[in-house]
């Protein structure tokens, strides 16, 4: 695989060099980077504030501050060498650790690290694009969302950040990293894999044995495969407990270091085996990479085939789910390699065919025709390594700058996914798969929130001025980005940060209208009753515009065919008057199923227009609006830093369901501040200052439902 440097692009975090590869589809080296930050060693007990008393809901606690903790109290997202550790010293911010000795007990960070959010059923709806399939092949990609050692458990305070949105066209997301110097074996951060979740996406994490030339021991990869005096394999069922324990999906095996022999190789079939035993009842997920083979040795093959093939499928049955077939493949490698599977008794799609985006990304030279070829069946399926550099090779990273690259990558340079531009050489996913969707049920809301943004709104005014990330406070976005019908020429239509309802970004619309411009944005499938109204909250420039709410009652006939809309007012946009609600009963569509939504926005003059949709929500008006709030939250673990303090909140969660919580800082004159928000049970706060005049910080958290209804607040304090 290719050799990543960490800190690819123009980032803060210091560079490590590492040897050339010997060709640009050599091997990989290192994962993602050692950081700087400090990480609470294994095992370290957290100072504690006292017990967390019985409270009901809402009461407030005030804990008196722990004493610092060495090394700080910051999550990050865990990482652990299979047993034995390198000699020497780890590098600033490193901490190494034996997975075998992992527990779920002994765990410090096992409250930040789970991941709260089910993994969605999808289906799959009529293309948008005449020559996107469904049923073929599917797309993979690895993804290193930060470093190895210092990849935050709960987001940060910069809205730099790798947002991927476009979960309608991902099968499989592999949370990259790894490294000789750090960890082998990486666990994916709980808001990846709630936003994946979110959107019907499986995550895996990494189990990466690398080459001699950079770091590869032997030993780790027998440590990783030994078999107990029961004949049992301990790592193997560590993985599982950890993915169980975590709320992920399962691993991606990448065994690259050189000099085994055939009876390792036999080793690491047993380890797969028992991986597969012990995950399989929970649906967990083995990726096999195309390195090892039967001989023990490491021969990328580029293809799947009798050197192999007894890591993928062996005579007794499935070993691994997918394999990642290696850069080396061929046209002619791929197409043996779907052959083989199917003679296996498995289907060609469960090949992902690597393709190199690190470096060049769109402009990356590859043989489509080899994978998924127009106007026949697609080889096999598509497997991309690192996507992110649509925000590394960035000079400006603005979340604005970094969604339009995000966007031209998955959907191709016209930005329409039914209307590709001619002769267009990349590719896009968009125009090559189906997307799919997980909006199958009331009640659906989306405040078009990426999971990044320059400040916080809450009702459409900003109560935090400081930029953020956590992924799993993204939305569910439409899956099209963006189907525009009706207006020539095309208005731009963009996901923006300038201003926003709720979250940190609003979807914009604006140019010059000659004809009323119909954006589409989710497919559903959503049954409609009497009771079922539809909400927009909008709000337009100096030039009005009147609005309307598409609704389609059925699909299109054929893949790229016009969604047969049913138009509703929803009333008028701009001038004066700032965000308004427009609300729509849909009672004239009762016992119809909604398979669309779109909005149509038709200019009342001829100056150019700007519209802005902050939230949009289909709901039955007969179900409760508000949920039940958590309980017993409380300081668990607080630090000193000169005036300011870091520390670890936590709370019980809040019966019935919940979307996610939001915990804010009520300040002495009374206004509110957004602090951070979670799908989990526990918070780390990095900063937080006394207000003047202040003894103790008083913090309210909320819980939010599928609606954005908030609960009552439980409350807690911090003594200064």
């Amino acid at each position: 695989m290719p050799v990543p440097v960490p800190g690819d692009g123009p980032d803060p975090r210091a560079r490590t060099a590492v040897p050339s590869p010997p060709s640009r589809r050599a091997v990989l080296a290192l994962g993602a980077g050692a950081g700087t930050a400090a990480v609470l060693p294994p095992g370290t007990a957290l100072a504690q504030a006292g017990p967390a008393r019985e409270a009901p809901a809402g009461a407030a606690t005030v804990r008196a501050a722990p004493a610092p903790e060495p090394g700080g109290l910051a999550p990050y997202a865990s990482y652990w060498f299979p047993d034995s550790l390198p000699g020497g010293t780890p590098g600033p911010g490193v901490v190494w650790r034996s997975l075998k000795e992992w527990t779920p007990q002994g765990d410090p960070d096992l409250a930040h690290n789970t991941a709260s959010v089910p993994l969605a059923p999808r289906f799959t709806p009529v293309p948008a694009n005449a020559d996107a399939r469904a049923g073929r092949a599917r797309i993979a990609a690895l993804v290193s969302f930060g470093p190895t050692a210092a990849n935050p458990s709960q987001g940060s305070a910069t809205a730099d950040f790798y947002a991927l949105t476009h979960w309608a066209y991902l099968d499989e997301l592999v949370f990259w990293g790894g490294s000789a110097g750090e960890g082998l074996v990486l666990a994916p951060n709980a808001p990846v894999v709630d936003a994946a979740h979110r959107n019907g996406v499986p995550v895996l994490g990494t189990v990466f044995l690398p080459p001699v030339a950079y770091g590869g021991d032997l030993r780790w990869t027998r440590d990783l495969v030994r078999r107990d005096p029961d004949g049992r394999h301990p790592v193997a069922e560590q993985l599982a407990e950890v993915a169980r324990a975590y709320g992920f999906d399962g691993w991606f095996v990448n065994a690259e270091t050189d000099g085994g022999d055939s009876a390792l190789a036999t080793l690491m079939r047993g380890f797969l085996r028992a991986l597969r035993a012990a995950g399989e009842p929970h649906g967990l997920r083995i990726t096999w990479y195309d390195a090892m083979n039967s001989t023990g040795a490491v021969g990328w093959r580029g293809a799947l085939d009798a050197l192999n093939q007894e890591f993928f499928e062996d005579r007794t049955g499935r070993v691994a789910d997918t394999m990642f077939v290696d850069f080396r493949w061929t046209p002619g490698s791929l197409a043996a390699s779907g052959a083989l599977a199917e003679r296996l008794g498995r289907s060609r799609h469960e090949l992902w065919a690597a393709v190199d985006v690190e470096s060049r990304g769109w402009d990356a030279e590859v043989r489509w025709d080899a994978i998924v070829p127009r106007g026949r069946d697609h080889v096999v399926s598509l497997g991309f390594y690192r996507p992110e550099w649509t925000r590394n090779h960035l000079a400006d990273r603005s979340p604005g700058a970094f969604h339009r690259a995000d966007d031209r990558f998955w959907t191709g340079e016209s930005l329409d996914p039914a209307r590709p531009a001619p002769g267009a050489v990349w590719r896009a996913p968009a125009t090559a798969v189906a997307d799919r969707s997980t909006v199958s049920g009331l009640p659906f809301a989306c405040s078009f929130n990426t999971g990044h943004g320059l400040r916080w709104y809450d009702g459409g005014r900003a109560v935090s001025e400081e930029p953020w990330n956590h992924l799993g406070l993204q939305d569910r976005l439409p899956g099209r980005r963006w189907v525009v019908d009706g207006a020539e020429p095309r208005p731009e239509v963009s996901l923006d940060f300038a201003d926003a309802w709720r979250g940190g970004s609003s979807l914009l619309v604006r140019g010059s209208l000659t004809a009323p411009a119909a954006v589409g944005l989710h497919a559903v499938r959503l049954p409609l009753t009497a009771s079922t109204v539809a909400e927009l909250v909008h709000t337009g420039g100096p030039e009005p515009v009147d609005v309307e709410f598409g609704v389609a009652p059925r699909e299109p006939a054929a893949p790229g065919g016009p969604v047969p809309y049913t138009w509703l007012r929803a009333g008028r946009a701009g001038g004066a008057g700032g965000w308004r609600t427009s609300r729509i009963p849909l009672a004239a569509l009762a016992g119809e199923t909604a398979y669309a939504l779109a909005v149509r926005i038709t200019a009342r003059g001829n100056s150019p227009v700007s519209w802005r949709l902050g939230a949009l929500s289909v709901r039955d008006t007969t179900a409760a609006r508000h949920p039940a709030p958590p309980s017993h939250l409380g300081v668990d673990a607080s630090a000193r830093r000169g005036a300011e303090a870091e520390l670890r909140l936590s709370w019980r969660r809040a019966p019935g369901p919940v979307r996610h919580y939001e915990l804010y800082r009520r300040l002495p004159d009374g206004t509110r501040r957004f602090l951070a928000g979670t799908c989990g049970t526990a918070l780390y706060l990095p900063r937080l200052a006394p207000a003047a005049g202040e003894r103790a910080a008083a913090f309210e958290l909320r819980a939010v439902d599928e609606t954005y209804a908030v609960s009552a607040a439980a409350h807690a304090g911090f003594r200064w």
